[in-house]
């Protein structure tokens, strides 16, 4: 098996033929005299949903053979570049070997650990319609299915038409790619999000209504946090639109209750910052009266609350820091002194450590854009931070890491091969 670095491409273009044919150029030039791949990812911005259809056809008759996963976004990015609200394709292919991996939907639903040494899905790749009922409670049953209990993906996103790709057009539901222990895949998730106040337990609560945070009102606790005073609503209120609330189960520890033999998943949380135990969801109202708050999400007494806000700076540390983690994960326990930590470069090769063939990144919609300072902003910090290694992703309406739902995160899954 083929285990140079994996190719991708990716094109702008009103007309998705145009924009297909780009990226067929790009890819046959960088393919050429290789196997057949046997996995591609297409992500296309919901610009070309309606033609999604002929687009997985096209694709099937260049690269005949080859399995295909997807999903549309309102932006898509590629090699250090994010195309936010813009018709445009990104894809990648893989050389990975057939007993490797399988794809899922709701007409071929992931398959179990088959007998007598057959596939075992270890960790899969999971794209998602935002608009399925109970879709958490999905998510998480889907991960109790994977051995390694870890999931990587997104929602996706559009303003049409939502779809998601799996050797097939599929709208709603699952869909995506599962792996085997054997596939070299180290993932990490983001979080950008920083917190006001510290972590507190929820006391009274009624569905999505909190009342009491560590034997106080809520209400109370927010405000605190905020440094505002009810009694001047204009300063509270510009307050409150922008303020966000991080939310962990009780029984959950970080990193995320992983057990220590699967490192390629664990993130540690750090001090002023959120683990992956913490998913962030809006604040959508208060209860002067009752003195409560409102979250985007329905609630249990013991969880731990913390109030937080978007942070540009504490987003863009956290994604290099993931980057580095992924960067260690791949170097050898110990290096000879002469050598250097990691040599960038098209191969992407960690001195004496794990190749990265390939990587996957999926951002929040709301991270996209401008929110990191400049257009591909995001992109090119990772871009400088794992070297020049092919990457495809597309922007999220919703995050998919371990067996949760986040917003306002990134997810990064890298997959590796033997230096």
């Amino acid at each position: 098996m083929d285990l140079r670095p994996f190719a991708c491409a990716h094109a702008a273009h009103p007309e998705w033929r145009m924009a297909l044919g780009l990226v067929v150029a790009q890819l046959e030039a960088q393919w050429a005299g290789r196997p057949a791949p046997t996995l591609g990812w297409c992500y296309l911005t919901d610009h070309h949903a309606d033609a999604a259809e002929g687009l997985l056809a096209a694709l099937r008759a260049r690269w005949p053979g080859t399995a295909w996963v997807g999903a549309v976004g309102i932006g898509v990015c590629a090699d250090g570049v994010e195309y936010f609200d813009e018709p445009a394709l990104a894809v990648m292919l893989a050389p990975l070997p057939r007993e490797q991996f399988r794809l899922f939907s709701g007409r071929q639903p992931l398959p179990v650990a088959e007998p007598r040494g057959g596939f075992a899905a270890h960790t899969a790749l999971v794209h998602a319609d935002p608009g399925t009922p109970e879709l958490q409670s999905l998510v998480a049953e889907l991960g109790d299915r994977v051995a390694g209990r870890y999931l990587f993906g997104g929602l996706a996103s559009s303003r049409g038409r939502t779809v998601t790709l799996a050797d097939g057009v599929c709208e709603g539901g699952l869909s995506g790619v599962a792996f085997a222990a054997g596939a070299g895949i180290v993932s990490r998730v983001t979080q950008g999000c920083q917190p006001l106040g510290p972590a507190r337990r929820i006391g009274r609560a009624e569905r999505n209504l909190v009342y009491t945070l560590d034997g106080e009102p809520a209400l109370d606790r927010l405000l605190a946090d905020l440094g505002v005073s009810e009694h001047e609503p204009r300063e509270a209120l510009a307050r409150l639109r922008g303020t966000l609330v991080g939310l962990s189960d009780a029984e959950e520890t970080a990193p995320f209750g992983l057990p220590a033999q699967n490192p390629e998943f664990a993130t540690p949380a750090r001090r002023g910052a959120f683990g992956t135990e913490t998913r962030v969801r809006h604040l959508v109202g208060i209860d002067p009266q009752q003195r409560g708050v409102a979250v985007a999400e329905t609630v249990q007494p013991g969880q731990l609350l913390a109030f937080c806000r978007r942070d540009t700076d504490a987003a863009r540390r956290d994604l290099v820091r993931i980057a580095a983690e992924v960067r260690s994960a791949l170097e050898p326990e110990e290096l000879p002194l002469a050598a250097p930590a990691y040599t960038a470069g098209a191969d992407a090769l960690p001195a004496g450590g794990r190749r990265i063939l390939g990587a996957l990144y999926f951002s929040c919609t709301g991270r996209g854009g401008p929110h990191f300072g400049a257009p591909s902003a995001e992109l090119q910090l990772l871009r400088h931070a794992l070297g020049e290694v092919p990457l495809v992703g597309f922007f999220a309406a919703g995050e998919i890491g371990h067996r949760h739902l986040y917003g306002y995160t990134g997810v990064l899954t890298v997959f590796t091969a033997p230096n």
